[in-house]
């Protein structure tokens, strides 16, 4: 099949890209970097062309509230008339666990916002929704420091190697439409601030872990079911000290 992935030459779409190559598919990576934007609609429909599939793996460039609204509104609906042009048959998207549930979190309501798009136009679908991927640790690390101090609650926290997200969109592309969606989450559970202390020890790192209930994450303050998936998810294999191991602290 040809199967077109939107953010392709990023952390998961070039994972995708490169994975879907070795099945066999011709995939092709569409960004900005290979002359593609979803937010102009600049050259869409040549990238397009031919499609069976399209994979959506983009994200906005800024998380703050109005913007991030704005990017998932323009992109996904951009993406969607051109997909319907093309006649492309199957529009696979990659989302969040939890989103559903909290949609007083703006990048929440942005990915409910993009998924409402997909689920009413029309063409067949399939979402995925993954859970944080270990790749991201140091990020969500930085942005809950405070001097010395990273802050986190002590939900439940249930993160994932982008290289299994992969696994999963990927197939998700080459597989018959769900017109629904799909859960994936790492092996194990953790409590996000004892999940950071280990982290943090592991990447050399002497800013201290503090318990905080009240502490934000992506502006909103989590419940204890927020970032864990629901029962019948599917689950990966590689655990965070496994993966630690093969992608060590720079």
């Amino acid at each position: 099949m040809r199967i077109v992935v939107i953010g392709g030459t990023g952390l998961i779409g070039s994972k995708v890209v490169k994975r879907l190559g070795e099945d066999g598919h011709e995939a092709v990576p569409a960004s900005p970097n290979t002359g593609v934007d979803t937010l102009t609609g600049e050259g869409l429909d040549e990238a397009l062309a031919g499609a069976d599939v399209v994979v959506d793996v983009s994200n906005s460039p800024s998380f703050e509230d109005a913007a991030v609204l704005d990017f998932f509104r323009t992109s996904t609906g951009n993406l969607l008339a051109a997909e319907k042009k093309a006649g492309v048959g199957h529009h696979v998207a990659l989302s969040v666990v939890g989103t559903e549930d909290r949609p007083d979190i703006g990048y929440f309501r942005a990915k409910l916002a993009q998924e409402k798009l997909i689920e009413e136009s029309g063409i067949p679908f399939s979402l995925v929704h993954a859970t944080q991927f270990f790749e991201f640790a140091p990020r969500i690390a930085d942005a809950a420091t405070d001097g010395d101090t990273v802050r986190m609650p002590s939900v439940l926290f249930q993160p994932i190697a982008g290289e299994e997200v992969a696994e999963a969109v990927s197939k998700a592309a080459v597989e018959a439409p769900t017109n629904g969606r799909v859960e994936i989450a790492g092996p194990e559970r953790f409590r996000m601030d004892g999940f950071f202390r280990t982290a943090l020890a592991a990447w050399g790192d002497r800013r201290e872990v503090v318990t905080d209930p009240n502490a934000p994450y992506y502006g909103g303050v989590m419940r204890e079911p927020d970032l864990v998936p629901s029962d019948g998810a599917a689950h990966g294999t590689v655990t965070y000290t496994d993966w630690l191991a093969a992608n060590p602290p720079k």
